[in-house]
């Protein structure tokens, strides 16, 4: 097999300690010289040096957790670095060990079988990080809104029955007086807004319940965790906006595309994604759920369920930007944003007769002849011989 990088490595992290293999080529022999280094900063330096002095232009390793990203930012600059999946890159079973896998990752290396994945620069992956944490945070908002709703019915207060939020200017005003131990119904309905689509007499009868003092513990631990959050809720947008000054460009382009939020648009994108290009087909799987679960969608048998890869690419906001399988398409904010292209299948059929309705097809699946199946008619009151039922 040719040898495309004469000098490589192969890395092999941990959370504790790296597993370096140097692949060194001389006309057609290779040689291998295994090293183990620890995680902290000091020998992590020394691996990079000793990488140098080997001459090594192309290092490989595996998408490990989070391990991988300080080694990543250690060695960024000084060599070529390729981070690859490690379903990808699988071994053959057995005989598995630190070092094997190092000499794998190596010789994969060597001979341009390992897939690039997409790493984002330093300014995006700063982005990605505020607002992951900025959507873990508006979900514990969440979670401490329902358990105050929880509280409430316990107490017999029915106000989820006529505001719809809680947590509103009418509804926080009456849960600070119930905090404040005001029982009477009438007067806590009297801190409701008249714009409230509710009438008075029905907020009165809501509010009719019994609030003792372990509700009263509750309400107010509860809502000052929920108005703790909302300050670093707003403390996370004020920072997410200064790092996304100087991609108001690329931000403008993901505005206009539908139900994309600009700040996930442009955490989970990048700048530049031409080199990633080859690999279109593995970012639709990590984005829409895997190879079979894309199957199945072509199929139209299930929905894009995007939460469980993070929870920020949401169904299909950049399918046609991110899962394009042109050049035009895969050059993410190089240009505008394309609509999704038209079906040319019949809208007749279903699925199981091997045809696909156009609305249900996403733009990045390719059209594709698929042969009817053949139909059977048996009949079930037929029995001659051994056969039980017989083909008419």
């Amino acid at each position: 097999m040719k040898t495309l990088h004469r000098r490589c490595a192969g890395l092999d992290v941990h959370s504790d300690s790296v597993v370096a293999c140097a692949r060194l080529t001389v006309k057609t022999k290779a040689t291998h010289q295994v090293r183990r280094f620890s995680t902290a900063t000091r020998d992590l330096l020394e691996l990079a040096d000793w990488l140098a002095a080997q001459g090594i232009t192309h290092v490989g390793m595996e998408a490990t957790g989070i391990y991988w990203k300080p080694i990543w930012h250690i060695l960024e600059g000084r060599f070529e670095l390729v981070l690859a999946n490690a379903a990808h890159i699988r071994n053959v079973p057995g005989r598995k060990s630190d070092v094997n896998d190092a000499v794998w990752i190596s010789d994969l290396l060597a001979h341009g079988l390992i897939r690039a994945s997409f790493v984002p620069p330093a300014q995006i992956q700063n982005v990605r990080d505020l607002t992951r944490t900025r959507t873990q945070l508006a979900r514990e908002v969440a979670q401490h809104i329902q358990r105050i709703q929880k509280t409430l019915e316990n107490a017999n207060i029915k106000l989820t029955s006529v505001i719809s939020n809680i947590i509103g200017t009418s509804g926080r005003r009456i849960l600070k007086a119930m905090i404040a131990g005001e029982t009477n119904p009438v007067k806590l309905a009297e801190l409701g807004s008249t714009r409230l689509k509710c009438h008075r007499a029905e907020l009165t009868a809501a509010l009719d319940g019994r609030v003792t003092a372990h509700y009263r513990f509750l309400i107010a631990h509860h809502l000052g965790l929920v108005e703790e959050l909302e300050r670093h809720i707003t403390a996370f947008d004020a920072q997410i906006e200064e790092l996304l000054a100087p991609l108001r460009d690329a931000v403008a382009q993901l505005i206009y595309h539908p139900r994309c939020e600009p700040s996930v648009g442009a955490s989970h994108s990048g700048r530049d994604r031409r080199r990633y290009d080859a690999v279109s087909d593995i970012r639709a799987s990590v984005v829409l759920g895997g190879p079979r679960a894309q199957a199945r969608r072509e199929r139209g048998q299930a929905a894009i369920n995007a939460r469980s890869k993070g929870g920020a690419l949401v169904e299909a906001r950049l399918s046609p930007m991110c899962l394009g399988r042109s050049t035009h398409q895969g050059y993410l904010l190089s240009g505008a944003v394309l609509p999704p292209q038209s079906s040319t299948r019949t809208q007749k059929g279903s699925h199981r007769s091997g045809s696909l309705a156009a609305h249900r097809r996403l733009p990045h699946v390719e059209d594709r002849h698929v042969p009817p199946r053949p139909r059977h008619r048996f009949s079930c009151q037929t029995r001659q011989g051994p056969h039980r039922y017989q083909a008419r």
